[in-house]
């Protein structure tokens, strides 16, 4: 047996575990949370993930906990929409719901560890670093310099069990700020985006709350509905981190995958996507290959493509948060409200 450890229990550690031969391998997770998560938002399953999740085996229970986001419109910070855009198949699925969904589809093979490690695991085996923007195991065999880069922007992601009206649906667009509300299973997911001085560690989400309340003040009225009934509990925050470029996702027998290769702006909604095609393409090609090849093959088919996916959320983040261009971006999209949306783009949240 083949000995693989795998650094974080998220959607990319569970993803790679629950794909990973278990007649081959012998595969360790360590995670440091000692259980699921409670509160999470919504993720955009676009057809890549979709393919992904139906060769973990649990398409069909993630659709059947999960709402097809259908249409939604980018708007500006009053509400007027300046495009409406059909997201076709697409779905969105509670981060809670994908993380458990992900978690039974692990073989009772793989030995879970539950702990904070101090330590890279030492066996000898294959190490994947599956750990997140700050990753022990990109800071350890990459070196320093690829620590992660602290932006300017707050996250806040919230639920309500309250229903979404279709004409809400959507992203706002301010003047530095953006916010989002979609549909969930159970209600309502919402995000918001601001330049903050808050953080970037030790967050209070309550402080949090009511700075967003006092940002968004004159923005939308179903925004500033959806901020007063929100409740602290209910909140996700944290500041917006980015991975540097990384001129290979494979150092020696260690390999990065999901956030820890190329966490980006959670402007495209991608994140999550890709970090469960990182999982799955590397779990068959190591299934197949030996593994030195199987290394090899996965840096070369997954880090152009996610590093464009980086480069492409970096560019709309600057539009979407737009501040001294703002007045001129608002100017160029009410041209576009007369005129039918062609692309197909749908995010639920922010991954």
């Amino acid at each position: 047996m083949e000995t693989i450890s795998i650094v974080g229990g998220g959607i990319a550690g569970l993803a790679l575990a629950a794909s990973l031969d278990p007649g081959r391998f012998e595969v360790t997770v360590y995670e440091k949370r000692p259980e699921l998560p409670t509160v999470g938002t919504a993720l955009g399953m676009w057809p890549n993930a979709q393919l992904a999740l139906e060769r973990i085996g649990v398409l069909a229970e993630a659709r059947a906990v999960s709402p097809v986001i259908g249409s939604g419109s980018v708007r500006n910070a009053a509400g007027e929409p300046w495009v409406t855009v059909d997201a076709g198949g697409m779905f969105g699925i509670s981060r809670i719901d994908l993380l458990r969904l992900l978690d039974a589809a692990v073989p009772g093979t793989v030995r879970r560890v539950t702990s904070h490690a101090q330590a890279l695991p030492a066996d000898g085996g294959l190490l994947v670093g599956a750990d997140g923007v700050h990753s022990m195991v990109r800071r350890e065999a990459w070196g320093a310099r690829t620590t992660a880069g602290l932006t300017p922007y707050l996250a806040l992601r919230g639920t309500l069990p309250s229903r979404v009206s279709p004409d809400a649906v959507g992203e706002y667009w301010g003047r530095g700020d953006l916010f989002g509300m979609a549909a969930s299973y159970s209600g309502m997911f919402w995000y918001a985006s601001y330049r903050s001085d808050l953080g970037p560690y030790g967050i209070d989400a309550a402080s949090a709350l009511e700075q967003a309340r006092e940002r968004y003040a004159g923005h939308a009225p179903a925004i500033r509905q959806v901020l007063a009934a929100a409740a602290p509990e209910n909140l996700l925050v944290q500041r917006i981190w980015t991975v540097p470029r990384l001129g290979s996702y494979v150092r020696g027998r260690s390999v990065l995958v999901g956030d820890a290769a190329h966490g980006m702006m959670p402007t495209l909604g991608r994140g999550a996507c890709e970090s469960l095609v990182d999982a799955v393409t590397l779990a068959d090609l190591l299934n197949t290959l030996p593994e030195g090849q199987a290394l090899h093959a996965y840096d070369r088919q997954r880090r152009l493509r996610t590093r464009a996916l980086s480069l492409a959320s970096s560019a709309l983040g600057r539009v979407a948060l737009a501040e001294g261009a703002q007045p001129l971006r608002d100017r160029l999209l009410d041209l576009a409200r007369r005129r039918p949306a062609r692309a197909v783009v749908g995010r639920g949240s922010a991954a």
